[in-house]
């Protein structure tokens, strides 16, 4: 039976989102508004990843289109895709400038997708935006409007959270793992297989113990509660995210959790902890603007402008200096750190095009980053560099992500059960109280 070939029209939020966008619709072909391309545009300037995107699809444009016009189909690159050609057009029998009663860029995509059904009314054609308000208008006018579905997993209630606990275990197998630190996978789990680095709790009727699976030796080993640099974990939870942080062995660790779980105060602790390991500490976050708008908007040179963003990050750290007194080795070396920048707190726009060699990398807010965005910054990662990536999956801050499309959760389900790879998600939070009355109430 022959595949019906489609036809699909992208707006700017997919190529803002993905700017390889093009190339994942396999055989079928692409149509790109010349509204998307106007609008791009104007994003080209710029060291946001929107404006990075941008540049990078013109390119990409430039580079399949040598010796074509761009309003004839030309193929995509790659084996299997189809073609791709630029729409000039947008008029068709129905205006949905009319319909809405307002000119804009939005609107005009939807006439061009409007158009192209009619002139090829034998494909199915499908508009595709990241944006629920436009995939709404476009069924309103009788089009297939879908949101863009790569590096979108399926279900958020089963993504991996990295720890599991085992009761009724036998009191002799826990007192061997705390006489030994360690026992063999088959003795708790039998035939299974264990993933790389998964946290374990185990519990018989009288003891309980942490544990974790070390791919390196292939055992469960037991996991003791630690303090890094004046900073002890709370819970189980926390025991499990510093193991993996502390661990020389795990190269990339993600952390999940809602607002007060610590997420970035044991990521920082471990990786002061860790100092001279690496030459260098990147402390970073995505600037997500203030109700959309850019930081321009706000008063003052580029450093006022950044610091609302940067504050939660150093209040972790003064938390930290807190717990020592100004006569303490430890509070002496964070102020040095951070003046001879081997403790850096920048945004993560700043650090986009260089190689992180020998470096411990925090990403803040990681669930405000795109899969793609996640991707970039990771294959910067240089000889004897550890990331860590921290975010709740449920706080997203910008308009064309969600629990199942954004790069922390891709990120979390797409490595597990790689050996180099830790993931656990804190459930209980530890600010205060209150803290927690607000996220399981509110």
């Amino acid at each position: 039976m022959v595949k019906e070939k489609k036809i699909f029209v992208l707006d700017t939020s997919v190529i803002i989102y993905d700017h390889t966008a093009a190339k994942s619709f396999h055989e079928h072909d692409v149509v790109i508004p010349i509204t998307v391309l106007e609008e791009l545009d104007n994003f080209k300037k710029g060291n946001d990843t929107k404006n990075f995107a941008a540049r990078e699809f013109s390119r990409y444009i430039d580079k399949i289109s040598k010796g074509n016009t761009l309003q004839d189909w030309i193929p995509i690159n790659g084996k299997g895709h189809g073609m791709i050609k630029i729409e000039m057009h947008h008029g068709s029998s129905i205006d949905a400038e009319k319909v809405f009663g307002e000119r804009k860029a939005d609107h005009r995509i939807l006439n061009t997708a409007l158009y192209v059904s009619e002139q090829y009314p034998k494909n199915k054609v499908v508009l595709v935006t990241k944006d629920i308000n436009l995939r709404i208008k476009a069924k309103s006018l009788n089009l297939n409007a879908e949101d863009y579905e790569t590096g979108k997993i399926k279900d958020v209630s089963e993504l991996y959270t990295g720890c599991s606990e085992i009761e009724k275990v036998s009191n002799e197998l826990i007192n061997e793992i705390y006489e030994k630190g360690f026992c063999e996978p088959t003795k708790l789990l039998k035939k299974q297989k264990p993933e790389p680095n998964h946290f374990y709790i185990l519990k018989s009727s009288s003891k309980s113990v942490l544990t974790t699976y070390s791919t390196t030796k292939d055992m469960i080993e037991r996991i003791k509660k630690v303090t890094a640099f004046g900073v002890s974990p709370q819970n189980a939870e926390q025991a499990f995210a510093l193991d993996a942080i502390l661990n020389p062995d795990i190269k990339l660790v993600t952390i999940q959790g809602v607002a007060g779980t610590g997420k970035t105060l044991l990521s920082l602790a471990g990786a002061l902890e860790q100092r001279r390991n690496f030459h260098q500490i990147y402390l970073a976050r995505p600037i997500v603007p203030l109700s959309n708008k850019d930081i321009g908007y706000l008063p003052g040179d580029i450093k006022s402008k950044l610091n609302p963003y940067m504050e939660p990050l150093w209040d972790n750290l003064k938390y930290i200096k807190g717990l020592f007194t100004e006569k303490d080795r430890e509070y002496k070396q964070i102020n040095e750190m951070v003046e001879n920048e081997k403790l850096v707190v920048c945004p993560l726009a700043y650090i986009r095009g260089r190689s992180l060699s020998n470096v411990f990398f925090i990403v803040d807010e990681a669930q405000n980053l795109t899969p793609h965005e996640v991707k970039t910054v990771i294959s910067r990662a240089g000889e004897n560099t550890k990331m860590v990536f921290t975010g709740d999956i449920y706080q997203i801050d910008t308009p064309y992500l969600d629990t199942q499309s954004n790069g922390l959760s891709y990120l979390i389900d797409k490595l597990k059960g790689q050996n180099l790879y830790a993931h656990i998600t804190l459930q209980k939070g530890e600010r205060s109280e209150l803290a927690n009355l607000a996220n399981e109430y509110l």
